[in-house]
């Protein structure tokens, strides 16, 4: 097997891994879990399995003190998206959620933009206007889909909140240290979100008994987060971040397909040409971006 095919391999698995996240999530709320604790498990699992595997890699878990803030804020940043997108599932249908947090390559070329005065293309423009028509359409689904003005905010809120993370690892000094180490640490110092949100921790909900509760627990921690993370910083070394920014749409693809298949959702004709405008969109964004 090659690297490129390799790449092309890891590049969908983390994009499909990503996108299981409803998969553990809901039938955990359904067992009377909350967002807040449900998160708590997740990122305190993660951030165990994720030390460990650096430490057998003889990874060093070491950060410079002056880099302490900085990484507080993007674990902070980091949770912030989390917390927001898990909370969309409580509002409207986790396969359009799914798909409108696919906005964040949006956001992260608005940001550069107003922020750091980076050049805006005419394609992004166009890019920027066939999302806004794809949200348009997932904001009037039609009869039969679930969407709420609240569930929209949250998932917007949620992909602006991973944008500034990504804006801010690319302009800072952060982004010279290893992708492992940036990741445990966003999950380390995401637990101050999570000490906010259950009065530091006391609040916290046990897991409920039986197998499946736990097992949605351990897949979290696992799937969607070390398998998905690990699989997608190898990909971009393999075959570029272009690439696998293509292959992200299998995300919103895989939120949709869980949400008609395991979740009753109903997939309308509107709700159909929305997650095709917003995919459309971010392709459009990445391949231009990948020729100018």
């Amino acid at each position: 097997m090659t690297r490129t095919t390799k790449g092309y391999i890891l590049g969908a698995v983390a994009a499909v891994s990503y996108g299981t996240n409803p998969l553990f999530a809901v039938p955990l709320y359904e067992a009377g879990m909350g967002v807040a604790s449900v998160l708590f498990y997740r990122y305190i699992f993660a951030a165990m399995i994720l030390g460990a595997i650096m430490l057998m890699r003889g990874e060093s878990l070491r950060l410079a003190r002056r880099d302490i803030p900085l990484m507080m804020m993007l674990g902070i940043l980091f949770a912030l998206s989390s917390v927001l997108l898990f909370e969309s599932y409580n509002y409207m249908d986790v396969g359009l959620a799914s798909t409108l947090l696919f906005v964040e390559p949006v956001f992260i070329a608005l940001i550069l933009w107003i922020f750091c005065h980076e050049r805006i293309s005419m394609w992004t423009i166009i890019s920027i206007l066939i999302c806004l028509a794809g949200v348009i359409f997932l904001c009037n689904p039609g009869p039969g889909a679930n969407v709420t003005a609240t569930g929209i905010i949250l998932v917007i809120l949620s992909s602006l909140a991973y944008a500034l993370y990504m804006v801010i690892i690319n302009k800072s000094r952060i982004g010279s240290l290893h992708g492992s180490t940036i990741t445990f640490y966003s999950l380390l110092f995401g637990m101050i979100v999570f000490a906010f949100r259950t009065d530091c921790f006391t609040a916290v909900q046990p897991v409920p008994p039986g197998l499946i509760p736990w097992a949605c627990i351990i897949g979290i921690s696992i799937i969607p987060t070390i398998v998905s993370l690990m699989t997608v910083a190898v990909s971009i070394q393999y075959i570029g971040s272009v690439a696998v920014s293509i292959l992200g749409a299998l995300e919103p693809i895989t939120g949709v397909m869980f949400g008609v298949l395991l979740f009753g959702e109903i997939l309308t004709v509107r709700a159909s040409i929305g997650i095709i405008l917003i995919i459309c969109a971010v392709m459009t964004l990445v391949l231009t971006k990948k020729n100018s």
